[in-house]
């Protein structure tokens, strides 16, 4: 019994196999070429390690406004205290290193102090349009590599201006330097894409 059922089970996967030889070779071809139109999809993305690293950039800023958001909300009823307390000691440990963007910031929570709530508002708006531009990235959407061009592209001449028109400043040059780079880094990926 047992001899039978094992020739059965040869014989089973011997015509299996000729079945697949019998089809025409036209209906393989069209298979193959099918599967090959097709990949199978894979979950992972498809973006470039650059843009990638734009993506993490995108994040690490939206991780920043929200640290500031935490502590507007914390800190709103004593944040003029607490900013003198902060200057005078980035004024001990560093000196006049970037003070000029320190006094800049300053004048910034100070106003944000008195409008506390719109600022948070703002933040999380500025926070949101950055996680979403990340994804947008990361996923390798085209919407996200039109908007990190547009996004960056606006605020160039903006900057270009603020560098010539104020004293010589190396931390507004190095925005103005980084917000390039990155621009370059998406329209050459938007290239690769045939986008442009």
């Amino acid at each position: 019994m047992k001899s039978y059922k094992g020739a059965w089970w040869r014989l089973s996967l011997a015509n299996l196999s000729r079945q697949d030889d019998s089809l025409p070779s036209s209906s393989k071809d069209n298979e193959l070429e099918i599967s090959q139109q097709h990949p199978p999809r894979s979950r992972a993305s498809t973006a470039s390690e650059s843009i990638k690293a734009v993506a993490i950039y995108e994040v690490v800023k939206g991780i920043g406004a929200l640290l500031g958001a935490v502590a507007l909300w914390t800190w709103h009823n004593d944040l003029e205290r607490w900013l003198a307390t902060a200057t005078a000691s980035w004024q001990q440990a560093f000196g006049q290193l970037l003070a000029p963007q320190v006094a800049s910031a300053v004048s910034i929570a100070q106003q944000a102090s008195k409008n506390w709530p719109v600022f948070l508002l703002l933040i999380f708006a500025y926070a949101s349009l950055r996680f979403l531009e990340a994804y947008g990235l990361w996923q390798d959407k085209t919407w996200a590599y039109w908007f990190g061009v547009l996004g960056y592209g606006i605020f160039i001449p903006i900057e270009l201006y603020y560098l010539f028109a104020s004293p010589f400043d190396w931390f507004k040059l190095a925005i103005l330097v980084s917000n390039i780079i990155i621009i370059i880094v998406v329209y050459r990926n938007m290239k690769r894409k045939g986008l442009i």
